[in-house]
């Protein structure tokens, strides 16, 4: 019996749920880094019969895990080890770097890049003068080419003339050119997924999304960067550190 069938192992004599043991047993092996991100786990009749449970409750497992954001089904091709994105709310990092930490393909899918006049909104937001040029960005983000979430970005032209210039990292290129994002403010909210939105985050329209709201800001104090992503709540977890 190798590691991971010993790690799958269940007690039928125990008051809890089959399912639920083999679902407990999965979390702990994924989260052990037993399997890895995009690493195919058994089919259901191989795991069933790993354990020695019906299909029906492998089936029952697996749907728990699918449901919690740990693993996803690709019709026709098996169940794998879905990406996770665990930011710290007290630590300004880009995207980018965050899943290179923790051992994902970081990539996006550009939607636009584009110059403009500032809108109501942005001009608010930035404290920008009314008609301020400004760059908008706007891309799918991906980890492991699996979309966790849709970004849409503006910056005052001051602090990006040139928007084809980002082509992976947005804090890198506004650090080589000068003019880093040493500060920001986060506000996440929860959303539903309007149609146009749940298309592009590959998730069903009225799903929920967490909306994080991002003020950077430059050196000398002035707003920089404007960020509103929709986050996947499958792919999502934050972390934050209390003390007393």
């Amino acid at each position: 019996m190798n590691g991971i069938e010993a790690d799958l192992r269940l007690d039928p004599s125990h008051a809890t749920p089959l399912y639920l043991q083999l679902a407990a047993r999965l979390v702990d092996a994924i989260d052990g880094g037993q399997w890895q991100t995009g690493q195919a786990l058994p089919s259901e009749r191989a795991l069933a019969q790993r354990v020695n449970v019906s299909r029906i409750t492998a089936r029952k497992a697996l749907d728990r895990l699918v449901a919690r954001g740990l693993i996803r089904r690709a019709r026709g091709s098996g169940t794998f080890v879905a990406p996770r994105v665990d930011p710290s709310l007290s630590r300004l990092t880009s995207f980018t770097e965050l899943l290179i930490q923790r051992g994902h393909r970081p990539s996006s899918r550009w939607l636009h890049r584009e110059s403009g006049h500032a809108t109501a909104e942005e001009c608010a937001r930035l404290d920008l003068a009314a008609d301020t040029a400004v760059c908008r960005l706007k891309r799918l983000r991906l980890a492991d080419d699996v979309v966790v979430a849709v970004e849409e970005t503006s910056l005052p032209s001051c602090v990006l003339d040139e928007p084809q210039a980002v082509t992976h990292s947005l804090y890198a290129t506004l650090a080589s050119r000068g003019t880093p994002i040493v500060r920001a403010r986060q506000h996440i909210s929860a959303i539903n997924a309007w149609p146009s939105l749940a298309r592009l985050a590959e998730v069903e329209p009225q799903q929920a999304l967490l909306m994080m709201t991002r003020i950077g800001y430059l050196a000398d104090g002035r707003a920089g960067e404007l960020t509103v992503t929709y986050c996947r709540t499958d792919y999502y977890d934050f972390q934050v550190e209390l003390a007393p």
